[in-house]
């Protein structure tokens, strides 16, 4: 569900944006300016229901881009045109993932608990015959078993979408879930920022994530022992054009140690290996070896 937060780059800024001493002082907001009060934390369903969900698409920046990367990076996994098999796409979000896997034959799985994002899925899956095959199901992750009954050949967790879990129990109940649901020489894979290892201090708590001449998109990262918690704060210009809407949200994630991740599927019996992903994220794949 989650995307890989953009790195430090030229983001089209707006000219008229006020200059950060221009900012009342926080207490100076209307209310109805602010998405919640600031010590209130979502849990990241509650985060992507009513503050990320609706500007995702906006965020990754071009989707048919996105998705042809994606592709891309299924392809060099060795998942080519005209395989056939059941796949599962673990926080799907809008399709970046699921509508490439259908193009390569498979039939997927789509699950996230964001009804918005599914919606919009929907709507390209049907805009291309070679996607018809994708059923979107929302609900959270752990309960992803009770959608597949018999053995699938790929499970993919994207994009960060592991650490949205709320403990390191769920993550490994996810984990025991996914290396039973893999056949023989079935693949899992899993991108995840590894929160652990790369600690951002200082500034570098500040991302600039996406922004256009009427939208602006910053993340702050603030780290705590067992979770990150992420603050989306989100800049709108308001529909008279002469001022700017703030909204903002935070929803913790979880600080997952590769090596743990990578321990929990070798104990499962699956053949692991690890090594960078799009966005310099974390990438496991886990693999059943035929028997």
């Amino acid at each position: 569900m989650a995307i890989a937060r953009k790195r430090r780059s030229r983001l089209a800024w707006p000219t008229d944006f006020p200059a950060p001493m221009d900012f009342p002082a926080p207490m100076d907001f209307p209310a109805s300016r602010l998405s919640a009060p600031l010590p209130f934390m979502a849990s990241s369903r509650e985060h992507y229901d009513r503050h990320l969900g609706p500007v995702y698409s906006w965020m990754v920046g071009d989707p048919h881009a996105a998705m042809a990367r994606n592709e891309r990076e299924l392809q060099a996994l060795g998942l080519t045109a005209g395989l056939a098999g059941q796949a599962v796409d673990l926080g799907c979000g809008p399709g970046l993932y699921a509508l490439p896997l259908a193009r390569l034959g498979y039939t997927v799985l789509a699950i996230d608990h964001c009804e918005q994002l599914l919606a919009e899925l929907r709507d390209r899956a049907q805009a291309d015959p070679r996607t018809l095959r994708v059923r979107c199901v929302r609900d959270e992750l752990l309960s992803f078993r009770r959608h597949v009954p018999e053995a699938v050949d790929l499970v993919l967790c994207m994009g960060d979408t592991l650490t949205h879990l709320g403990t390191a129990e769920d993550a490994q109940r996810l984990l025991t879930e996914v290396a039973s649901a893999l056949g023989p020489g079935g693949l899992f894979v899993a991108t995840f920022r590894d929160y652990c290892t790369h600690t951002l201090g200082g500034e570098r708590r500040f991302i600039p994530v996406q922004a256009d001449a009427n939208r602006i998109l910053t993340c702050f990262l603030d780290y705590a022992d067992e979770h990150v918690t992420v603050y989306d704060v989100l800049h709108e210009r308001a529909q008279t054009g002469d001022s700017w809407i703030t909204r903002i949200s935070n929803y913790p994630k979880l600080r997952l140690d590769p090596a743990w991740v990578a321990s929990r599927l070798q104990r499962q019996g699956l053949h692991v290996s690890q090594d960078v992903g799009a966005g310099a994220m974390v990438r496991i794949l886990a693999r059943r070896i035929r028997e």
